[in-house]
């Protein structure tokens, strides 16, 4: 096999950014909340049917925004994952609050409601599931806990667009949701992310603090005579050339979504063999859940065997990489945050998991030589009749996939 150049992840464009981009510089009005914010905050006003959608310049300040609105003090506690990005736990802790870091469910790497009770105190203030690989945790299990105990619901769902849970789109559960549009997600605009706030009641607040702490959005829709800073706040909006670019992935992102959800598939039903002889463990995506094809990843046996595999990749040109270093096991995330139970599924899995390369641009060979290459570093071998041709073992694979994602 002649070596590859595919790297991890792989800028898709649509045709129209360059139109747009050129537009919002004709209009001579590049700062934020221009006409394409406008219509970016529209759009997913009307994807969500929430009750108002900020765009933020990154998933971590609609992280950061969401904080402020949950008014979390110092002391006080949000449960999260352990296993998520670093600003899941910043935008609590530069409020003076605690993360309280929780186990993970083996299955779909989220949060493991059933764990979620026992870590709350007269502290929690608020839980924050996070959507591993655009798979939604369990949000009625989730909100009912919330509901009971009187606590605020922030989804983190930096890898959850265009993915929905019981047929809603992940990011209309919670009180507040944060989504990114870094270079590396589905839907792109450089940087960027989105504050979805489906709680009547801090919309007023929201637009307060997106505005640097100022009542500048009423001003201009005439219900104050003048605007003044009225509140905590910070420089959230992002630029108009930033919308401008992401109303163009927007306005795809259906179509983005099928091409990434090809690759995902043919990943795994390739691999539907290795799971069965057990040399991986494929990800489960439970039959309520419309997934999104963030993430093709695969669970192997040991950090050994992945090293292993990463660079058998890499010798190949294939940029293949890991995940998150657990927040509990990092030094600000002990010095910040605390462990709630056994977080023993979130350190036996950061050890093992593999994420191969995943575009909505690559191409179905580009796939199929990864999926070979794999196959090689494993001692095993593949072809593409695989794929169409399931012996009855395989399809019994498939089956069991099928009735976990009952229980």
């Amino acid at each position: 096999m002649k070596k590859l150049s595919v790297p991890f992840s792989r800028l898709h464009t649509t045709g129209n950014e360059l139109t747009y981009l050129q537009q919002a510089i004709e209009s001579g009005q590049i700062a934020g909340d221009g006409s394409f914010t406008k219509r970016c905050q529209s759009w997913l006003k009307e994807h969500f049917g929430s009750q108002k959608v900020l765009l933020t310049n990154s998933c971590t300040a609609a992280l950061e925004m969401a904080a402020i609105l949950a008014d979390i003090q110092p002391g006080d506690e949000v449960i999260m994952p352990s296993y998520t990005f670093v600003s899941t736990a910043n935008a609590v802790v530069l409020r003076g609050g605690v993360p309280v870091f929780v186990d993970i469910r083996p299955d779909t790497l989220n949060l493991d409601e059933a764990q979620v009770e026992a870590a709350i105190t007269s502290k929690t203030k608020a839980i924050c599931p996070v959507h591993y690989a655009g798979v939604g945790s369990e949000m009625d299990e989730i909100l009912a806990i919330a509901n009971r105990y009187g606590l605020t619901v922030i989804e983190d769902a930096a890898q959850g667009s265009f993915a929905r849970y019981k047929d809603k789109p992940l990011g209309t559960f919670g009180n507040l949701s944060a989504f990114s549009f870094h270079a590396t997600k589905n839907i792109v605009s450089g940087e960027g992310g989105a504050l979805v706030i489906n709680d009547p009641e801090m919309v007023e607040r929201a637009e307060i603090i997106w505005e640097k702490g100022t009542n500048r959005s009423q001003f201009f829709r005439g219900e104050v005579d003048k605007y003044t800073w009225v509140d905590v706040g910070s420089s959230f909006l992002p630029s108009e050339l930033t919308a401008a670019f992401l109303y163009s992935q927007l306005e795809q992102g259906e179509a983005i979504t099928q091409r990434r959800l090809a690759c995902w598939n043919r990943y795994h039903w390739a691999f539907a063999k290795l799971d069965f002889e057990g040399l991986v463990k494929r990800p489960n995506v439970p039959l309520h859940c419309q997934h999104n094809a963030h993430i093709y990843y695969l669970m192997l046996d040991s950090l050994e065997t992945r090293t292993q595999v990463l660079a058998h990749l890499k010798a190949h040109g294939v940029q293949a990489t890991f995940h998150y270093v657990p927040l509990h096991s990092s030094p600000a995330g002990q010095k910040f945050g605390r462990t709630a139970g056994n977080l023993a599924v979130t350190n036996d899995i950061s050890d093992r998991i593999l994420r191969l390369p995943m575009s909505a641009n690559m191409t179905l060979d580009e796939v199929d030589q990864i999926i070979t290459l794999v196959f090689e570093a494993l001692g095993a071998r593949w072809s593409v009749r695989t794929m169409f041709y399931q012996p009855y073992q395989q399809r019994k694979v498939v089956q069991q996939d099928r009735a976990l994602s009952r229980i």
